[in-house]
């Protein structure tokens, strides 16, 4: 009883899309159907999990305790890699009759792009890339000058400005798909000055990943995710 309760509790934090899959696991780090990717779902080439933020409760609650948000969103970081990536693993190897997909992609947009790639340069032994649309990958946005132990360990920017070059994730990195993704029209002034830190900092590692600029009319909004997501799938899947 308590396991299928476990479970149950765990289910109402994923919306699953796609019965069966041998290829690819894309967790999305926000709770969106991804109406554009019917295709790759029908054919069993991917199958994709949207996950639940608290991000209302962390990130955006901009009058709250700084360090008690940090606690907060650490507890759900942990809660997605510790509690949820196993029971995505479960649920895939079930629906393909014992066989498993070959790994899990991190995907997000706005907010979502930020957990997407903080994830997955948090943990490449867990996931195998991430496609990272219209992130911010540095925490002043949201925490202005404050900074701690936990607000580091969150911001891209920061923690790989400091990694070493002979990292052993360096070689997880270079074995796995990065794609950070942005356009240049309305709303993405902080997204495009980001994304170029990130490009410096990862081309200084050595680290290899896509980091692509869409147009001057691509807007910080759902219609070019919407065509940014499938745009790269198909790269990748």
């Amino acid at each position: 009883m308590e396991n299928n309760t476990a479970r149950n509790r765990l289910d109402d934090m994923l919306e699953r899309y796609g019965e069966v899959c041998t290829q690819k696991v894309a967790a999305q780090l926000l709770s969106v159907v991804p109406r554009t990717i019917h295709r790759m779902l029908e054919e069993g080439r991917l199958q994709y999990f949207c996950v639940d933020s608290i991000d209302w409760e962390t990130w955006s609650d901009q009058y709250g305790d700084p360090r008690g948000r940090a606690l907060r969103h650490e507890a759900w970081y942990h809660y997605v890699v510790e509690e949820l990536v196993p029971r995505i693993y479960e649920i895939n190897t079930l629906s393909n009759g014992g066989k498993v997909a070959s790994g899990i992609l991190t995907t997000g947009c706005s907010m979502g792009g930020m957990h997407a790639a903080n994830f997955f340069f948090r943990r490449p032994d867990l996931f195998d890339g991430c496609i990272s649309l219209s992130g911010v990958f540095n925490s002043r946005m949201f925490f202005g000058d404050y900074m701690d132990d936990i607000i580091y360990n969150n911001a891209p920017e920061v923690y790989l400005r400091n990694l070493a070059n002979d990292h052993p994730y360096v070689d997880l990195y270079n074995r796995s798909y990065i794609v950070l993704c942005c356009g240049q029209g309305a709303w993405e002034d902080e997204m495009i000055a980001s994304s170029k830190e990130m490009k410096r900092i990862l081309e200084e590692k050595g680290i290899h990943a896509w980091i692509d600029f869409w147009g001057y009319d691509v807007n910080h909004d759902w219609p070019w995710w919407q065509k940014q997501l499938p745009y790269f799938l198909e790269k990748i899947v």
